[in-house]
């Protein structure tokens, strides 16, 4: 229905309603998600700030600890069945994380990641990553395995030899490769502490974007929905005289 002012005429179109009112919802909703998504980075950040606080000494029998809480283990690795994990990148390069089971005392398993390593000339040549099987205690974070933003196609069955090169491997698809099933439940992942032996580069920190710039990008798909709305008001206000916009 028109709304009539003094020289002018408020006529929206029927087709071009809908078609904004659809477009305002789907910006909304995004910049809800991005709202969202910002709360989940928040709290991230934060379990991986105070992930130091307390460190918890685990073994194979120890329930599942909070992701990032500071863990230590007494054990050995095992050198022989280690996996670089690629597609890693560190201050711009190409590269591996080192990924080395540790036989726990007592029985079980940890996986612990030992840091970053380039890539060499070619992916043919691998790096050394020798480590040796004394018996020491390994401290750093709790974490799951990397895992992929997208997951395209099926990935190939991981098998020997070792290192054995994977991309974004599950706990399930390494055990099954290391054919062990004693894994520890207080965590998937040791994050090698940066003053730990037998370790290369290790600049952990909490994955994706920080909070703010979730809510930034909320920030943006709010105010599109704005300047839509904006838009849908002025240009469906017509001159009195004119008719369907002439």
């Amino acid at each position: 229905m028109p709304i009539h002012f003094k020289t002018r005429t408020f006529a929206p179109r029927p087709f071009t309603t809908l078609l904004t009112v659809v477009l305002i919802v789907m910006l909304i909703a995004l910049g809800r998600w991005q709202l969202r998504r910002a709360e989940e980075k928040r709290a991230l950040f934060d379990s991986f700030a105070a992930g130091t606080d307390i460190t918890t000494v685990i073994d194979g029998r120890t329930p599942k600890v909070p992701r990032y809480r500071h863990i230590a283990a007494d054990g050995h690795f095992d050198a022989s069945r280690q996996l670089l994990i690629d597609n890693m990148v560190s201050g711009g390069r190409a590269g591996y994380y080192v990924i080395t089971p540790f036989a726990l005392e007592g029985g079980g398993w940890l996986l612990v990641n030992r840091g970053w390593v380039p890539l060499g000339a070619s992916r043919a040549a691998r790096p050394a990553i020798a480590v040796a099987a004394d018996t020491r205690q390994v401290r750093g974070r709790a974490d799951n395995l990397p895992s992929a933003g997208i997951h395209m196609g099926v990935a190939a069955p991981l098998a020997p030899p070792y290192p054995v090169v994977a991309n974004f491997p599950t706990h399930a698809e390494v055990a099954q490769l290391l054919e062990e099933s004693a894994w520890t439940p207080a965590a998937d992942l040791l994050l090698l502490d940066a003053d730990q032996p037998d370790g290369y580069v290790r600049d952990w920190e909490p994955p994706g974007f920080p909070p703010m710039r979730h809510t930034a990008y909320a920030v943006q798909w709010f105010g599109l929905a704005l300047a839509l709305f904006v838009i849908w008001v002025v240009t469906n206000f017509r001159g009195a005289g004119s008719k369907d916009g002439t």
